[in-house]
């Protein structure tokens, strides 16, 4: 008896715990690298991520599996919000040397809310990143503007090169994850 025959798409989402959401260049993949076993290509210019990266970060009695995917840009990198759709927790990887740090918030707000009203309303976290080099002065004033459109999501200043608030960070994100 002749078989049926049919063509079929399938699409591979990552799970994860923690999904990393940024711009180009905001130090997602420097972050991923420090905190878990995960070696993603790491250089100073825009797209160097062009695939998701998955890694296990260990914090105190625990570990988080953490999503890295490419970077957000209007109307671009929309399609790799796939892989964060079920995740528990979105990290919000904002670079510390942006002229209008809430801004670039609520541009990637905005992606999420297009992509998506459930991702939008998931639990998230609010990462400053690349704060080495900078006085404290100028990273309240940027954790302020920030503070000021999060809408009660905690920021955390953060650098991925000196390890400086990244335990805070990881701590933070394993109690929304098991909450």
């Amino acid at each position: 008896e002749a078989g049926e025959e049919f063509e079929a798409e399938l699409e591979l989402k990552l799970l994860a715990d923690v999904g990393l959401v940024g711009f180009p260049n905001a130090g997602k993949s420097t972050f991923l690298s420090v905190v878990s076993n995960a070696r993603p290509e790491i250089a100073n210019y825009e797209f160097t991520t062009l695939t998701p990266n998955l890694g296990v970060a260990d914090v105190d009695d625990g570990s988080i599996l953490i999503a890295d995917i490419p970077g957000l840009i209007k109307g671009l990198g929309d399609q790799f919000l796939r892989h964060v759709e079920r995740t528990a927790v979105l990290l919000h990887m904002i670079d510390a040397y942006s002229n209008d740090p809430a801004e670039k918030y609520q541009t990637i707000r905005r992606e999420l809310e297009k992509y998506s009203e459930e991702l939008a309303a998931r639990p998230e976290i609010i990462a400053l990143t690349k704060c080495e080099g900078l006085d404290d002065e100028i990273i309240a004033m940027q954790s302020t503007a920030l503070q000021n459109v999060a809408n009660g999501s905690p920021v955390v200043a953060i650098s991925s090169q000196t390890h400086a608030g990244v335990t805070e960070l990881l701590r933070l994100l394993r109690r929304e994850v098991t909450a």
